[in-house]
């Protein structure tokens, strides 16, 4: 159940805090970008770094300036269901959104609405995504754009009113951004700024001036590019990379685009500069999930391995000091804990519906009892060329179970210490029985504690429930010819074209059947019957 925003604005009353002590909150993220699409995190990877040649300065300016969380998961690896999770901190079987084809509901209580009532300027820039929405719930100002538009001269909605564009799509995007922050120097109020950039989703296309960046770069090879996918079935990949090569060919484009929205990014932390609001804005930067690029033979997100639920995440807040400053934590976060943090930045209460925590308190290394697992969930949507089923799933700092609901023979249990590309599935080894135990236990505690369940808007691909599952393939009907130049009531009573719905029809093939007019399809002229 959604909760009342009446009865949370209430809540408000006793949170009267000076607008000059409250922080600007400005909140940054991509599509499909994952954790270690980072320069600062390949040199930290060194030789286990897959793209030593790719460079990200304006994210590694916002990780030496503030804190970079290690350990960034997302509770959904899905655009839109991770986008819900965002704003309102409760599991995608809570709030409303478990695929890509569904819009927002507009009743949902989120971070924007509850700042909003508690004196925050809202407002929310470039990517939604939620099915073909137009509305933003909770933002005073929206200057977006309907589902994935197009990287070049897309039209913006700007306030609900659709403006054509000129350029590349995250370029005017933060063109936007930069011009509501101006807006708002001087106003007396804080802001909550959000900005969804498009990049780096297929299929990629970069601006101008990145279009020929790390030409002719390679990825480095990995031990799990070949490892097999159960779920992946009749489609897994037939070819497997030669992993002695060291290098195997990626897509550049992907690359070039985030990139390019690195660019942005600067052109950002520079425009806070020039207004004056740098010391007082809390600035964060992610993506709504991962990406395979190879691993386990997949492309896309959607499944459980570490490289869909992993994302960048950096977060600057000057004000803090040098204890907030170049630290890099490894406790787990997740993008359920934004709203909570969120509101926690901005004193004010966060309802009890709310499922995740603030990690307010991780940016000075204050001590606190913070999480030590956490549970996954995915619910298998009607989408073009996905196999991927239900999965649900718990994940601890060295250790990942991993349950595909009506597929007990795909679990899957990973030693993550021993073995952080998940290449060896220990679930029926007799030697792990001990760790098997305790991460069913803890899934199943943990699923318990979220108030898991399958909630009734989720949109199931034609496969569903199928013999087979992913494998199924609908079994072509019988078709038949009738020749509508007569109508027979009865053998004796001819009646022309216009007969009654309802009326048998002879079909002349023999031997002779009897059909019943449901739809009829009249055409002008001579009718030719398809070939067969």
């Amino acid at each position: 159940m959604r909760t009342c925003l009446p009865l949370l604005f209430a809540m408000l009353s006793g949170s009267v805090v000076r607008a000059a002590e409250r922080p600007n909150l400005l909140f940054i993220y991509t599509d499909d970008q994952r954790y270690d699409a980072v320069s600062v995190v390949q040199k930290e990877q060194g030789d286990r770094g897959r793209f030593p040649w790719f460079q990200t300065p304006n994210m590694d300016r916002l990780a030496s300036e503030g804190v970079r969380f290690r350990n960034a998961f997302v509770v959904c690896s899905l655009c839109a269901p991770s986008r819900a999770v965002n704003l309102t901190g409760r599991y995608n079987h809570f709030n409303g959104i478990a695929s890509n084809f569904r819009p927002f509901p507009i009743d949902n209580v989120t971070h924007a609405s509850l700042l909003r009532a508690a004196g925050y300027t809202t407002a929310y820039v470039g990517k939604w995504h939620m099915d073909s929405q137009r509305e933003r719930p909770g933002f005073d100002h929206h200057y977006s754009f309907i589902a994935h538009a197009r990287y070049w001269d897309p039209t913006f909605i700007v306030d609900g009113k659709d403006t054509p564009t000129k350029g590349w799509i995250d370029d005017i995007s933060t063109d936007y951004a930069i011009e509501f922050m101006k807006s708002r120097k001087g106003s007396g109020k804080p802001w909550l700024l959000v900005i969804g950039f498009k990049s780096p989703h297929g299929p990629t296309e970069p601006p101008e001036r990145a279009k020929d960046r790390f030409a002719g770069e390679q990825a480095r090879t990995v031990p799990n590019l070949n490892t097999p996918v159960l779920y992946m079935g009749s489609a897994a990949r037939g070819r497997t990379v030669d992993l002695s090569a060291g290098t195997v060919s990626v897509n550049l484009d992907h690359f070039r685009c985030v990139s390019a929205a690195d660019d942005c990014l600067g052109r950002l932390l520079g425009a806070l500069d020039e207004l004056g609001f740098a010391k007082n804005t809390v600035v964060i930067y992610t993506s709504d999930n991962g990406y395979y690029l190879g691993e386990h033979g997949l492309g896309d997100k959607r499944s459980a391995y570490d490289e869909s639920l992993r994302v960048p995440f950096l977060v600057r807040y000057p004000a803090l000091g040098a204890a907030a400053r170049g630290r890099v934590v490894n406790d787990m976060v997740l993008n359920l804990d934004l709203a909570q943090t969120l509101l926690d930045f901005a004193d004010v209460p966060a309802p009890k519906e709310m499922q995740g925590l603030s990690w307010r308190p991780l940016l000075t290394g204050t001590r606190t009892r913070w999480r030590q697992s956490w549970f996954y969930e995915y619910f298998a949507e009607n989408q073009k060329n996905s196999r991927v089923p239900d999965i649900t799933g718990v994940r601890t700092i060295n250790a990942k179970l991993i349950k595909y609901p009506g597929h007990d023979d795909w679990t899957e249990l990973f030693d993550l210490k021993s073995d952080p590309y998940e290449t060896a599935n220990l679930f029926k080894d007799p030697n792990y029985a001990t760790l098997r135990a305790k991460m069913e236990m803890e899934h199943d505690r943990l699923a318990s504690e979220v108030g898991y369940r399958v909630p009734d808007y989720v949109d199931r691909p034609p496969w569903w429930g199928k013999p087979g599952g992913p494998d199924w393939k609908a079994t072509p009907g019988l078709r038949l010819h009738f020749d509508f130049t007569t109508i027979q009531r009865n053998p004796s009573d001819t009646m022309q074209i216009g007969a009654d719905l309802g009326s048998p029809v002879v079909e002349p093939s023999p031997p002779k059947s009897t059909g019943w007019i449901e739809r009829v399809r009249l055409f002008s002229g001579e009718y030719k019957p398809e070939k067969p």
